[in-house]
């Protein structure tokens, strides 16, 4: 049996190295911390984070709790049906939350902030602002299990509502009731127990098989692996329905089951259930599991089985393919008690001919008449904003062409919609927004109106310039909108909410270059009124100056990148600095689209976690997100190109940089991190533009993920070519540069198991490469404890300081 308690004394990392020399078979040894002022700007207090009513009176501001000690991450982790838990409290894992220590009460109209009285040493999680937004709730961690609590906002007092028994698997655990006095909960069943004893001897193998049936799957993470998975996943997923009033006693509802979700109707008089049941796959997460979707009263008696959904392990490969069946089942947010859902009606296929290829269906309680058709769709289902009795916006996305429509569908009158929109989805500068949303009476979010009747939308508002966020009025009959109010020139300011009827007054989030982030209440008729007043994180880098620079590449494809400098420097006087370039690659079907520029000058960036924008204290010009476009137009797939396209933006550049006189070629590094790590291995397989490369959490040989990866769509044996030039380990023994591996030992992440580095480590050391392999324990497919991270920037600082910096000339 495969042991999946995670929680174990560790080395501080493990090192394995190949430099030329003698060859380190395996080193372990203290974390290291990396050079000022780094370490600082780490352990600086985090910038409160803040959430508005559904009244529109009051911000909660939330403490965060900085970069967690890695004995946090060592506390005990199951890996279960694609989650990671914490079986000390039935929630999720600590390296999957982010713990809030503190909480107080702004009022928008003004004045102090009223702190909330909370136990020594809480942290907490998973907050809920009731619908009145008179009380907010949060999950309270304890020593055997996760509490809920509720806060009284004129008070500012909090209380214990549960004792130490919600079940948050699978999310927050609970929902507010609509009238907002009480909360239906998933508890740990009353006397569950202890957990089953998968330690004991096995008493027979695990055999899979497969008898002829075509069932393709993705590479998943955290799957159950046997017979004692199984059960350690029925004990800790199983929870008991329970209402629990903010004053009086809690109830039950029905039986304990493993529910995967659970939403209380608009009117507060049916639950929405997903229930998982055997026989449970070790292939494909818990989300695909056979499940029940059911909708049962507050006394936990089915209504309604609207759903009996078989294992779902044959889904098609290509990304635009669903489950057959009923899917996203929903709450519709402006009625008392009517369910939502889509339909493929291609079978889930998109190779399958259909003219429509979605169906959204609604059903009202009693849900005794059949299921209404309210819109059918050309593309898959992508969600619905609902506004009134006869108004709801329907979005509908392609992925293999990026497109997306939009439609105007009158719920009255279902059945057809008028299409609003038509777009590709990944255009910046043509988006329209999305509608302003925000609480009705049940706490459901639903579309704001203007006083006209059009459509109130924000977005981000990119432009060449910067992006500079919008409010917008739409026509439903034209699509034609009108801008309302625009952020001002050199300040990014983005909607919180909106505070009156008549649109007149906002909360925002303000910041420019040299600004923190603050809130304020912008009255679009007048001034604007701080609220808050957070400081500078990082001060230390407050003369970093920035510039976006553009440039082309040699097939005409418009790129760009924003060039960041440390502070004090000055060209004419210090000559070209060594410099990093850190990037993600992106595919396209529009070559306008994919170079498209969008500035940054009007936005407040310090760095956090670990950022390789922390290089820039240590004296390197970094190159941040420089264009790396793969480009598929016309139906051609953008990855039988992928290495002459990736050189190509890597060349240009490379050349840009130099041209400016602030790089000198012969002292650049390129990096990345996920699919930027496999960017960086391919680049330095493929061409001679860099001294050395960090790549982290990377994949490196696409064999391992055979049915699909990042936006390639076909198999591996659909594309076998592909698959293998793309790969940087079918091509170890051309690089010849230095690389620096860092990979979590616990990466979470679809397709970049931790032996993706292990085994290129291996094919380099094999092939006389010079490689440092760096593993985390603990850590997942981001870094989260201060040891890990602080250990990371030490590492790249080291490698580029040996190989860039102060390297000598290239041969």
């Amino acid at each position: 049996m495969r042991h999946r308690l995670l929680g174990r004394a560790l080395p501080a990392f493990v090192l394995l190295a190949a430099l030329g020399g003698p060859v380190l078979a395996q080193e372990g040894t203290t974390y290291q911390q990396p050079p000022a002022p780094i370490a600082d700007i780490l352990d600086a207090k985090p910038t409160p984070t803040a959430s508005l009513s559904p009244d529109r009176g009051t911000l909660a501001l939330y403490d965060r709790a900085n970069l967690p000690p890695i004995a946090e991450l060592a506390e005990p982790m199951l890996r279960l049906g694609g989650y990671r838990i914490n079986p000390r409290n039935n929630g999720q894992a600590n390296s999957r939350v982010a713990w809030l220590t503190g909480l107080s009460f702004q009022p928008v109209a003004g004045g102090p902030a009223r702190a909330v009285q909370l136990p020594a040493g809480a942290r907490f999680t998973s907050t809920s602002w009731s619908p009145d937004g008179k009380s907010l709730a949060l999950l309270m961690d304890a020593p055997t299990g996760l509490e809920l609590w509720v806060v009284d906002v004129a008070t500012a007092r909090a209380r214990k509502l549960t004792d130490a028994r919600v079940n948050a698997t699978t999310g927050a655990g609970y929902d507010w009731t609509p009238d907002s006095a009480g909360l239906v909960v998933r508890m740990v069943p009353e006397g569950r127990g202890a957990a089953p004893d998968v330690t004991r001897p096995p008493t027979g193998p695990t055999v899979a098989e497969s008898m002829g049936r075509s069932a393709p799957v993705r590479t998943y993470q955290d799957l159950l692996a046997d017979a004692g998975d199984e059960a350690l996943f029925d004990h800790y997923f199983t929870s008991q329905l329970t209402h629990v009033p903010l004053n009086g006693r809690a109830r039950t509802l029905g039986a304990p089951g493993v529910y995967l979700g659970a939403g209380v109707s608009p009117d507060g008089r049916y639950v929405l259930t997903t229930k998982a049941k055997r026989p449970y796959s070790y292939v494909v997460p818990a989300a695909l599991f056979p499940a029940e979707v059911s909708v049962v009263d507050l006394q936990g008696r089915e209504v309604k089985r609207i759903a009996d959904l078989p294992l779902r392990d044959d889904i098609p490969t290509p990304f635009d393919a669903v489950a057959a069946g009923p899917r996203s089942v929903q709450w519709r947010a402006d009625a008392p008690a009517t369910l939502v859902w889509a339909e493929a009606q291609d079978g889930g296929d998109p190779r399958t001919p259909a003219e429509v290829r979605d169906r959204v269906f609604l059903q009202a309680a009693p849900f005794t008449a059949a299921p209404t058709p309210l819109v059918d769709l050309k593309e898959r289902y992508a969600g619905v904003s609902w506004g009134d009795a006869d108004t709801a916006l329907v979005t509908s996305r392609w992925f293999n062409n990026r497109h997306e429509t939009r439609y105007v569908v009158d719920p009255s009158h279902p059945g057809q919609g008028r299409v609003l929109i038509e777009r590709n989805y990944q255009d910046r500068y043509n988006d329209p927004g999305f509608p302003v949303t925000e609480p009705n009476a049940a706490g459901f979010p639903v579309v704001r109106f203007a006083a006209d009747g059009r459509v109130l939308m924000s977005g981000p508002g990119a432009t060449r310039e910067g992006e500079y966020p919008f409010l917008a009025a739409m026509d439903l009959e034209t699509g034609q909108s009108e801008r309302l109010w625009t952020s001002a020139t050199g300040e990014y300011e983005s909607i919180v909410g909106v505070l009156d009827d008549g649109a007149r007054k906002l909360v925002t989030r303000r910041e420019t270059r040299d600004a923190p982030p603050n809130l304020q209440v912008r009255d679009l008729d007048g001034q604007a009124t701080a609220l808050t007043a957070f400081p500078d994180p990082a001060p230390q880098l407050a003369g970093v100056t920035r510039q976006l620079i553009t440039y082309t590449r040699n097939d005409g494809v418009q790129l760009s990148g924003t060039l960041y400098l440390p502070a004090g420097y000055d060209k004419d006087r210090d000559g070209p600095l060594p410099l990093v370039m850190w990037a993600y690659p992106a595919e396209f079907t529009d070559a306008a689209v994919a170079g498209q520029v969008v500035d940054t000058a009007n936005r407040f960036v310090r760095p956090g976690g670990s950022s390789h924008l922390f290089l820039l204290t240590q004296g390197y010009a970094v190159l941040d997100d420089p264009s790396m476009p793969i480009v598929g137009a016309n139906g051609v797939e953008p990855n039988d190109t992928y290495i002459e396209q990736l050189s190509a933006s890597a060349q240009a550049a490379v050349d840009a940089v130099v041209g400016m006189g602030v790089a000198d070629r012969d002292r650049i590094a390129v990096g990345g991190h996920s699919y930027g790590a496999f960017m960086t291995a391919n680049l330095l397989a493929h061409t001679d533009l860099f001294r050395t490369g960090i790549a982290r959490s990377g994949a490196y040989n696409r064999t391992l993920t055979p049915f699909g990866f990042q936006a390639e769509q076909r198999s591996y044996w659909e594309a076998t070519e592909t698959y293998t030039e793309m790969s940087p380990f079918t091509y170890a023994n051309k690089v010849n540069e230095p690389i620096l591996l860092i990979h979590g030992e616990a990466d979470d992440n679809s397709g970049t198991f931790p032996v993706q580095s292990e085994r290129f480590y291996a094919a380099l050391k094999g092939n006389g490469a010079q490689v440092r392999y760096v593993v985390l324990p603990l850590e997942a497919h981001g870094y989260r404890a201060r040891e890990s991270v602080g250990h990371t920037l030490w590492e790249m600082t080291r490698w580029l300081d040996t190989y860039v910096k102060n390297a000598p000339p290239r041969e």
